[in-house]
């Protein structure tokens, strides 16, 4: 679980990372990865995106759940914002959630350091 200080929270900070970040996808989720130095604490922040599209409440939470667990674990090489798009095939197909997730995460971040 993502302690509170490392979540997106306000739509201006999802904003600036939709815009002026780099993006990886891949069939379930996208990731975009914007570069922060506005970080008050110096720490990688991330943020999930799990519409309707996905399915109902119940889906989208569990959706949401599997996604904050997994990013809790991931590497980050810098301080940077985050946010994670999930697509209707996390859904239905579960099981490839966590390797398309590290995947697109991986490609975002390496983008963003060219």
């Amino acid at each position: 679980m993502l302690p509170r200080s490392r979540r997106l929270r306000r739509s201006t900070d999802f904003t600036a990372t939709f815009r002026q970040g780099v993006r990886a996808g891949t069939p379930s989720v996208v990731v975009h990865v914007a570069v922060s130095n506005r970080n008050p604490s110096e720490e990688t922040r991330v943020g999930f995106v799990v519409s309707k599209a996905i399915g109902n409440a119940v889906t989208r939470n569990r959706v949401k759940r599997r996604l904050r667990h997994l990013a809790a674990g991931l590497p980050t090489p810098f301080v940077a914002d985050v946010v994670v798009r999930a697509l209707p095939p996390s859904s239905s197909e579960p099981e490839r959630l966590a390797g398309d997730l590290e995947s697109a995460w991986r490609r975002a971040f390496t983008r963003a350091t060219c």
